[in-house]
């Protein structure tokens, strides 16, 4: 957990940065002002450093507690000595605050009245509040709301990008959190309440007031004793009230998508196929250089099980590595290292036990290696064979892991057999602490890894998204050093913003992914709360911005600068450092970035091609991004032939894609009468010439003013190989239909570059 004392820390709010100066850990919201009672009784009500002193007691009693029966006395006795006391309430929520997952704000007063209410005191990046999701879901699973019991999320930002409603909004379906969440995004309760950890539960009982808080993760079985012996003694003595609260999912809202929150992506060696992380669903796709996908493995339901292609499952997997027949999997929140071979057709688990481990030393082998929060992989050499080991951006402990697939011998360290699952840098402190020693350097949350095993590199680099740096980790010795971003206090994990420019002075905003390109020996980074994709050059340690407006949106330019990402996640190098494909997480989508035309496409529809049946074609969802063409009014009478000239052209240095038919579609929404016995659908072979839609108005029309729509989908290859993407257009045009009878054939053309 992420604690800090509020009166030992000192605040300096800068143009582009906020820095905060800790003793010891990190994390407290930053506040521009303290805080100001929104209901002006501040003085009448409690803080946590009320509740410490009577809580104390009753922890140090538990300590030395043997039995469950014992440990339910105390805590009973304790909850009868609070009855007796009319304070250690708190202020309720404050009005006009943003609410998900409930049809209408919540209140301590009336809809929580009468409830056990756990208040999870959360921030959305951070990997430790991840990791009580499933204690609170545990919980839920126990008592429900008729029971009396109501987890309440209340989330209080760390990074300025975690404010945002709509990012919030994202990490809850991404983290499938069903309980009620507010977003107090000036953290005022959090304030008021004195709290200084990310995460923090806050226990009330049903007058809300202060029963007990817990600190950290690895509370369950605290949270469960308390939370159970609450309700069953204000149970008792009738205090609880079985309504409902309103829950609304906010996910039910939504409608489905082909990717959900896709985490990272790699390219085989060959360049022939894309490995997804498709982390909403709980799968991995491998996908054609065509948009076709080859293999979907798992999903959409998590779990743990290995078996066939067609059985396996996995939970929110984050990065995979591909060579060959081979891809490694990052099985996120089962805490495991996973292995697909296409050969054989099987998914195995290659290291950890299937729950959270607090182990950060490791040693151990396979699946008797409990691991922790595994967020990427890659694969690497350490003496012994080519790609022996697979490194692991550990960020569950802060730590950067290998697993060994051969014999070979880590930098400073004892030769490894094959199957062993160890650390390789990091202290396991949350720290932005380079060092020559890799075991007393320090990393905060690493979520990307990318080796660059040349020299003069022969280093790991790092997206170490807490602190908001990139790192090196040398693959010679061991040594951690900084590239940039963060600065030079290693305690300090506020030194963010959105900066370009040299070594420390360069701002990030917990960064991602990072891709190394051996080409140009240059480093992308997907600076995912800037919404930006920026490219480090590590011999000046000099970054710029290559992509994205800042803000977060899923615009496809026409040129880098105006395009836009949504917290993309991870990204990787294709077609010998011309293209960049990118994972734009919370844009649900998988671009490509060409770095010689500075044009961004979408990699899709990852659905494969069209496919015809009983003479109607499957057609794949046009892009958010398609460019919606309006066509001028056009007068035409029963009977009268419209001639749709389709004319469109490619971009230069690209064709036809020869292996997925390209085509259009029309369409008369609402007007079905206007297509009867007609062609709706045809092939797009030759872009040389247009294509000839013929469209016939019936004799009788049932609408004066229909609108016919007609949909391109091309599918197209560059030239010189490499990359293959899709690009769509949607044409629409809008009729009058005049009674007046007229036999001439009417021709309309319609153009675009694509």
């Amino acid at each position: 957990f992420y604690c800090i004392k509020k009166n030992i820390y000192k605040k300096k709010i800068l143009s582009h940065r906020f820095v905060v100066k800790v003793p010891r850990l990190k994390h407290t919201p930053a506040l521009a002002e303290p805080p100001v009672s929104w209901d002006g009784n501040m003085a009448s009500y409690s803080s946590l450093t009320d509740l410490i002193p009577v809580q104390s007691q009753l922890d140090y009693a538990l300590e030395d507690a043997t039995t469950p029966q014992e440990k339910e006395s105390l805590v009973k006795q304790y909850l009868e000595k609070l009855d007796d006391r009319e304070d250690l309430k708190i202020p309720d929520f404050e009005k006009g605050l943003q609410w998900l997952n409930t049809g209408a704000p919540l209140s301590l007063r009336t809809e929580l009245s009468g409830k056990v209410v756990v208040l999870d005191f959360f921030t959305y990046c951070c990997i430790n509040c991840m990791h009580i999701l499933p204690d609170l879901r545990q919980l839920e699973q126990q008592h429900s709301v008729e029971d009396g019991l109501v987890v309440v999320g209340v989330h209080s930002a760390k990074f300025p990008n975690e404010r945002v409603l709509e990012n919030v909004q994202s990490a809850v379906l991404r983290y499938d959190i069903t309980h009620p969440v507010v977003n107090d995004a000036e953290a005022r309760l959090w304030t008021e309440l004195d709290v200084s950890c990310w995460p923090t539960l806050v226990l009330l009982g049903p007058r809300g007031n202060l029963l007990f808080s817990l600190v950290g993760e690895a509370e369950r079985q605290r949270l469960a004793l308390f939370a159970g012996v609450a309700l069953r003694h204000y149970g008792a003595r009738g205090l609880l009230r079985g309504h409902g609260v309103g829950v609304r999912l906010f996910r039910d809202s939504l409608p489905p998508s082909v990717l959900s929150f896709p985490g990272k992506v790699a390219l085989d060696p060959a360049g022939k196929t894309l490995a997804i992380a498709d982390t909403g669903h709980h799968r991995v796709l491998l996908v054609a250089s065509t948009g076709q996908v080859l293999h979907s493995i798992g999903g959409p339901q998590s779990g743990w099980r290995d078996g066939d292609l067609s059985e396996a499952q996995f939970n929110s997997p984050q990065g995979v590595a591909i060579k060959g027949q081979v891809v490694y999997v990052a099985d996120t929140e089962n805490h495991l290292i996973r292995k697909i071979d296409l050969s054989v057709g099987k998914v195995t688990t290659l290291a950890g036990v299937g729950v959270q481990g607090t182990d950060k030393e490791g040693g151990g082998t396979g699946l008797e290696q409990p691991i922790s929060s595994p967020w990427d992989v890659t694969l690497g050499t350490a003496g012994g064979e080519e790609d022996n080991v697979l490194w692991i951006a550990m960020a569950g402990t802060h730590q950067i892991w290998a697993l060994f697939l051969d014999d070979g011998k880590l930098p400073k360290g004892s030769t490894s057999a094959r199957g062993t699952c160890v650390r390789f840098a990091g202290s396991g402190s949350e720290e932005n602490r380079n060092n020559a020693y890799p075991h007393k350097a320090g990393f905060a949350q690493p979520s990307g890894v990318a080796p660059a095993p040349a020299t003069p590199w022969s280093c790991l680099f790092v997206a170490d998204s807490e602190s908001s740096t990139v790192r090196s980790l040398a693959l010679t010795d061991g040594a951690v050093k900084h590239v940039v971003g963060g600065e030079r206090d290693p305690l300090n994990l506020f030194a963010f913003g959105d900066v370009d420019g040299k070594g420390v002075d360069v701002k990030l905003q917990h960064p991602l992914g990072v891709a190394w390109d051996p080409n140009s020996s240059l480093l992308y980074v997907a600076d995912s709360y800037n919404h930006k994709i920026k490219v480090v050059d590590p011999k000046t340690k000099q970054c710029r911005t290559v992509a994205g407006t800042g803000e977060p949106g899923g615009t496809l330019g026409p040129g880098f600068s105006e395009s836009s990402f949504n917290e993309p996640g991870g990204l990787c190098v294709g077609a010998g450092g011309k293209l960049l494909y990118v994972a734009d997480t919370n844009n649900h989508l998988v671009k490509v970035l060409d770095l010689q035309t500075q044009t961004v496409s979408v990699v899709g529809p990852l659905d494969g091609p069209a496919e015809v049946d009983s003479g109607a074609r499957k057609l794949p969802k046009l892009p958010k991004s398609t460019p919606v063409v309006e066509m001028p009014l056009l007068t035409v009478s029963p009977g009268q032939t419209v001639n749709l000239e389709l004319r469109l052209s490619l971009p230069d240095g690209t064709k036809l894609t020869e292996e997925v038919s390209s085509f259009w579609s029309i369409m008369a929404e609402g007007n079905d009468w206007l297509l009867d016995s007609q062609v709706i659908s045809g092939d797009i072979t030759d872009l040389s010439r247009s294509h000839a839609i013929r469209i016939s108005v019936p004799a009788t029309a049932a609408s004066t003013n229909p609108t016919l729509t007609l949909n391109a989908w091309v599918y197209c290859c560059q030239l010189q190989g490499g990359a293959c993407m899709m690009r769509a257009v949607s044409f629409k045009q809008a009729l009058q239909i005049d009674p007046t009878s007229r036999q001439d054939l009417v021709s309309v053309t319609l153009a675009r570059a694509l």
